[in-house]
């Protein structure tokens, strides 16, 4: 049987460059040799394409010193890379399914989906709509509201509102106690996130998140324990893993960039002990938010287990979750009795289900 010609796409332009490629490189370690010809195809913070010949130049770098580059063709009738090396040949290699490794904007946010889509290439993952109102927060807000799901309170803020942003200050302090938890409304990874205890540290917040997006949302503080449940499409409809625990290092204020990727003393719980009932609870939520967005293939939810009311409240939906050493999604899978490469083999079938 011929193996089916996947293009693995890492990297990209977004904040989360580096956790793309580390991501890429699980991927790759675990799709099964036997059933996929693989093309690895890094793209530079600069937008930049590049063939890249193997997982180990994923994890030196060097892919960025690549001199033959690539572009997916937007031809339909064509479904396939084109190759050019410095000295003038191109190549066509054929692709039959798209498995995009990005995270953040440029990638997540429905823009290389766009590609795949004109391209009639099927590919992993969640389609244009659903990447695009994942990734913008308040977008998110409003369909998860519709779908009936409890979450913080929260405010939008333009560039116009950043712009008076006396006002826009003495706004959020009538709307919300301190602390004020602060982000970019289309970031990802708790990049420019941040809590700010008091007024000043709401303005550098403020100017902080705004150097990540042309939006920023500022949200009520919630103290809970921070808990995530991975879902996935199904022949039969989405189904949700158990719940996670992320445990963050002694000292920080939440689970911020630095913690999710740099401190070791951060950790994740695939089994926690949590109040009767809330377990299920969780993972009904995250079944409404995945099928409220239109998300597809899959999603990471995650939601806040509110100290002293045991609300469930939602926090996020990630549409296309890390696959790192140390994420969630992939964990909670195994810990399902679905390994990374089997994982990856029932993701790629429903990405081809979609495209037939």
């Amino acid at each position: 049987m011929d193996k089916l010609k996947v293009l693995l796409l890492f990297g990209g332009q977004s904040e989360e460059h580096d956790i793309s490629c580390l991501s890429a490189t699980t991927i790759a370690d675990n799709l099964d040799k036997s059933r996929y010809d693989v093309t690895l195809v890094g793209v530079t913070r600069e937008g930049k394409w590049l063939l890249t010949e193997d997982v180990s130049a994923i994890r030196d770098g060097s892919w960025r010193n690549g001199r033959t580059g690539a572009v997916l063709l937007p031809d339909a009738t064509r479904k396939a890379l084109l190759l050019f090396s410095p000295d003038g040949h191109t190549e066509e290699k054929p692709v039959e399914l798209a498995l995009p490794v990005f995270h953040g904007r440029w990638g997540e946010d429905g823009t290389i989906q766009g590609l795949f889509e004109l391209a009639r290439i099927p590919y992993v993952g969640c389609g244009v709509a659903a990447s695009a109102c994942g990734m913008d927060k308040p977008y998110t807000k409003v369909l998860v509201n519709a779908a009936g799901v409890e979450q913080a309170r929260y405010a939008c803020l333009t560039q116009r509102d950043l712009a008076d942003m006396d006002g826009t200050v003495r706004r959020l302090e009538e709307m919300f106690s301190y602390p004020i938890f602060v982000k970019p409304s289309d970031g990802g990874s708790s990049q420019g996130c941040s809590r700010a205890e008091n007024r000043d540290a709401l303005v550098r917040s403020l100017q902080l998140a705004a150097r990540y997006g042309t939006r920023v949302m500022a949200e009520e503080n919630i103290v809970g324990r921070e808990l995530e449940c991975a879902v996935r499409s199904t022949p039969e409809g989405p189904k949700a893993s158990g719940v996670g625990e992320i445990l963050s290092a002694a000292g920080t204020d939440f689970y911020d960039f630095d913690a999710k990727y740099s401190n070791p003393d951060s950790r994740t719980v695939v089994d926690p002990e949590l109040p009767e009932g809330k377990r299920e609870e969780i993972r009904r939520a995250a079944l409404k938010v995945f099928e409220a967005v239109g998300a597809y293939g899959l999603s990471r939810v995650d939601f806040f287990l509110e100290n002293g009311t045991n609300r469930v409240i939602f926090n996020e939906i990630n549409t296309f979750p890390g696959f790192t050493s140390i994420s969630m999604y992939p964990q909670l899978w195994e810990a399902a009795g679905l390994p990374i490469p089997e994982l990856l083999n029932a993701l790629i079938e429903e990405g081809l289900r979609r495209g037939a």
